[in-house]
């Protein structure tokens, strides 16, 4: 895949109807209040670049899991909302994304106005990337700009579809994706991976991609278990995936072999039951109980992975080190986002959980990149073809 692409500063966009793909796939509350706007607020530079271009600005998104049918819960009107406080101007909403009503509304547009379209995603076509429901979304624009990364790894109409029938560039925000996530794929040395979460399988690819890329690579969450069981360790009523204790094994050996550090915990934080105010213990890997399960890692872990990301140049984290949206089954997770906001060495952090952790803990703006994408930024540190980058145009 080329990453060497188009943006939106090189095309001209004055005066023409310009579609955006952002990802304003945010958390709502029940009464349709926008609880997190970290995703809108990251689309901005962007839309205010064709603002002020004059461009006639057409957005589109999806919301949630609607099944290709309408659903209120998931209309994107409250975002409209949420959009036009940030931007300190009217943004317009449509409630469909593709008919009269919208081809109405776009041509209603003046230069240097913003509409924002209803959730692609009450339509199967959308996921389906069905080429007659791209060329009718294509059929508002003149030029197509993608600016939503988190939704890169995926071909879908709006994403991959619409690039067949326009000029199709990146937005300021997969241009940072592509430059700090690009940058790991040859990176500076010692080069350190934090990587966290549930399942091994889950990581299995990345981490077999990542070995041959650092010096240190940090296992922690509830994947490390089944290394720790790959050792030879009983790790009580902890989540293991057993059918992937062979993978972990390998992965030891193959570290070992090429003279790579893999770190797994030297402590844990166990709980009694799987329930946020569980008693509480911290225990060295080789004293799990049998009726405990591990839920975090514990501070002797912190400590190390800590010193290791201190000596890096260049530190990868993705996934929660423990459950992390349990207060105190978090530690090992604000462990990490703390040792890598006073880290000197080029941050990025991705996924989910360890986005909202730092974003949590008000880290976010000491690393050097904070990724978009949970799924997108893993598939690209595999290699994978992400369909909503390898569509646009090369510089």
């Amino acid at each position: 895949m080329n990453l060497n692409k188009k943006t939106v500063r090189d095309v001209d966009v004055r005066g023409k109807r310009v579609l955006v793909r952002v990802d304003f796939n945010v958390p709502l509350d029940e009464k349709g209040t926008v609880t997190d706007d970290t995703r809108i607020v990251g689309a901005l530079p962007t839309i205010k670049h064709l603002i002020n271009e004059q461009a006639r600005v057409i957005l589109c998104s999806h919301l949630g899991r609607p099944k290709g049918k309408r659903e209120p819960k998931y209309s994107l009107q409250p975002v409209a909302k949420r959009l036009g406080e940030l931007l300190g101007a009217k943004v317009q909403f449509v409630g469909d994304c593709i008919g009269p009503e919208v081809e109405q509304a776009v041509g209603n547009l003046g230069a240097g106005e913003v509409l924002l379209l209803e959730n692609v995603r009450f339509y199967a076509e959308e996921e389906k990337n069905d080429p007659d429901f791209a060329r009718k979304l294509a059929s508002l624009a003149d030029v197509y700009v993608n600016d939503a990364f988190g939704t890169a790894h995926r071909a879908h109409a709006s994403t991959e579809g619409v690039a067949h029938h326009l000029p199709a560039v990146a937005g300021f925000l997969i241009e940072a994706e592509i430059k700090s996530l690009g940058a790991l794929l040859d990176p500076e040395h010692p080069f350190a991976a934090v990587i966290g979460g549930a399942k091994v399988s889950d990581k299995l690819v990345v981490l077999q991609k990542l070995l041959d890329k650092v010096d240190v690579l940090a296992i922690g969450g509830g994947m490390a278990n089944t290394f720790l069981r790959a050792l030879g360790y009983q790790t009580g009523k902890s989540l293991v995936q057993e059918e992937m204790i062979p993978a972990a094994e390998d992965l030891i050996t193959r570290a070992r072999e090429a003279g790579k550090e893999l770190l797994l915990p030297l402590d844990v934080a166990v709980g009694n039951f799987f329930m946020a105010d569980a008693d509480k213990r911290i225990v060295p890997v080789n004293e799990i109980p049998e009726d405990w399960l591990v839920l975090d890692i514990g501070p002797m872990t912190v400590k190390r992975y800590a010193e290791a990301i201190k000596k890096a140049r260049m530190v990868f984290w993705n996934g929660p080190m423990g459950v992390a949206e349990w207060p105190q089954f978090a530690l090992g997770t604000l462990g990490m986002a703390e040792a890598l906001s006073e880290s000197d060495a080029f941050t990025v952090v991705g996924g989910g959980d360890s986005v909202a952790a730092v974003e949590r803990t008000g880290l976010a703006g000491k690393m050097d990149h904070v990724s978009t994408g949970g799924g997108a930024s893993l598939e690209f540190l595999e290699g994978k073809e992400l369909p909503g980058i390898s569509c646009l145009l090369d510089a």
